[in-house]
């Protein structure tokens, strides 16, 4: 089986919760806030604990910014086609082309029955399936028109087309069974299964049959593009899919598109923890390694698409310097430096620039230790240097969701935002998740710095110690101020929740803010000052 040569696209799977309705909008912003590509909710018209799909699309549209939105997959015998085109062309339009459209023909007849749907038989729902994708694009078809589709199962005669929608909007479907996968062959974009129901020893025939489909309808089978649903643990052994660190992910992955031609890989999770590791560590390894194989094979490199680099963390921590207010003086987010500092790393730790605004302080940043100084005489290799330099990456990611945390607060104090969606999406964030406990973030996004190379599952700041016993008195302090940094941040969900009772609400959510914002700041820059060279020696990566 061929790569076919797609875009690689990243995205999740959310299960739209109705008792926890903030919670899966901040996960959908934290999808969009990671650099993934997508964010996928599935339809269950029928199901009453859950949030109806095209309902909850548009306001993830509404929150997020780069993320394409799609239902996975929109269940038609509920979705009318010709007022699904419309809804589907209408989010598009408000979007900005940021909408796709997974479809499926239905299941679970008895709940679509007990709604007021059809009960089909599985024949009747492939046969209606076709109609709808017929009755789709005629109404979203350029310049109008009348539209005809005289079907069986659909029926649409004399209605105007229109609107069409910002782009072109792929149809991806959910197949598993020959019929579905022909009709995927001959008319769709895009082919969507779950791993749950399309293990990967079924993949192969499964492709096979979309791809003689395509070929007997005229069309390339590069024209289907393969998308897969899929679910893992990061704490297995590695032996099973998708079972183990997240280098074992990037290479099971990598090996799906250059030997099966899958080529979007939306993860079914609903741990914001998950989430960010699979952004952080499993896509730029699957980028790589596909790359890679593409290059050595001459298959498609897709070198244009758009990296979590250049629209995540990285977009502002680097060559950029994103400002945000609650009020009071502006926050500048100060990126790292090329040049300077310790020359053999060729970079700069991130500087304090000394600003700050609260009226109190958490510590006494005079007391702060210092390490042993660098040897002007060492050199590092390029890897020794990715250990520094990624934290520092790592780094910039927390800067941009203190930007973040400032923005909702603004939103909240001017009344924009209700200050438990605020809480909601701050909870969701890696500083909160974090708890700051003996450096556990720096770990987790530590422990990959290539696809290749993992290190064993234990913390940082122990084998800091046991490396280098005159980093302990360093360690130690800064092990305190992730203490410390904790219960700042504690202070700040206590005053979102005062803010709605107390007259001066405003006035203690701003001063939460700005402790917040010196502490982290300072603390950042602090660590970098202090860890950037030992990573780098030790070799900790």
């Amino acid at each position: 089986m061929a790569d076919y040569g797609h875009e690689l696209l990243f995205g999740t799977f959310l299960t739209p919760r109705a008792d926890q309705a903030e919670r899966v909008v901040a996960l959908a912003r934290l999808s969009d806030q990671a650099g993934l590509d997508l964010v996928t909710v599935q339809d269950h018209p029928y199901q009453a604990r859950f949030l109806d799909t095209w309902t909850l699309l548009s306001v993830v549209a509404a929150v997020t910014s780069t993320v394409r939105v799609s239902p996975n997959v929109a269940n038609l015998p509920l979705r009318p086609p010709a007022v699904l085109a419309r809804s589907v062309a209408t989010l598009d339009i408000l979007s900005g082309g940021r909408v796709e459209l997974g479809l499926g023909a239905g299941a679970f007849w008895d709940g679509i029955a007990a709604v007021g749907g059809p009960r089909l038989t599985a024949a009747e729902g492939v046969d209606a399936l076709e109609e709808g994708i017929q009755v789709i694009r005629a109404m979203w078809a350029e310049g109008g028109g009348t539209v005809r589709v005289d079907g069986r199962h659909h029926r649409v005669w004399g209605a105007h087309a229109g609107p069409a929608p910002a782009h072109d909007v792929g149809i991806w479907l959910g197949a598993y069974k020959r019929r579905m996968l022909d009709m995927t062959g001959r008319l769709a974009d895009g082919w969507l299964p779950s791993h749950a129901y399309a293990a990967l020893d079924a993949l192969p025939a499964m492709n096979a049959i979309i791809d003689e489909a395509a070929l007997g309808a005229g069309r390339s089978p590069a024209d289907v593009r393969r998308l897969y649903n899929i679910a893992g643990t990061f704490t297995g052994s590695g032996r099973g899919f998708l079972q183990g660190p997240a280098g074992v992910w990037a290479e099971q992955l990598a090996e799906l598109t250059l030997e099966q031609g899958m080529s979007a890989y939306i993860l079914a999770s609903d741990d914001p923890d998950d989430i960010r590791r699979f952004a952080a560590e499993v896509v730029p390894g699957v980028r790589e390694l596909v790359d890679a194989g593409r290059a050595g094979s001459g298959a498609p490199a897709a070198e244009d698409r758009p990296r979590p680099a250049e629209t995540g963390a990285e977009a502002g921590g680097r060559g950029a310097s994103p400002a945000t207010t609650t009020g009071s003086a502006p926050v500048t987010v100060t990126p790292a430096r090329t040049g300077g500092g310790v020359p053999a790393l060729g970079f700069l730790p991130t500087p304090d620039d000394g600003t700050r605004l609260a009226d109190v302080q958490v510590w006494d940043e005079s007391t702060r230790p210092t390490g042993p100084a660098p040897d002007p005489a060492r050199t590092y290799t390029p890897g020794e240097q990715a250990a520094g330099r990624h934290l520092v990456d790592v780094h910039d990611h927390l800067r941009q969701e203190l930007a973040e945390v400032r923005r909702l607060v603004e939103e909240v104090t001017s009344g924009a935002m209700d200050p438990g969606l605020a809480r909601s999406h701050i909870n969701t964030m890696t500083m909160r998740q974090n708890n700051w406990t003996v450096g556990v973030y720096c770990e987790s996004y530590c422990r990959v710095v290539t696809t290749h190379h993992t290190i064993e599952d234990q913390t940082l700041f122990p084998r800091l110690r046991r490396a280098d016993p005159r980093l302990v008195p360093v360690v130690d302090r800064l092990e305190q101020e992730h203490h410390a940094i904790h219960e700042v941040l504690e202070g700040v969900d206590r005053a979102l929740v005062a803010f709605v009772a107390e007259p001066d609400g405003h006035k203690a959510l701003r001063a939460a803010m700005d402790l917040l914002t010196d502490t982290l700041l300072s603390h950042l820059s602090y660590e970098e000052r202090e860890l950037v060279e030992p990573l780098a020696r030790l070799g900790l990566h």
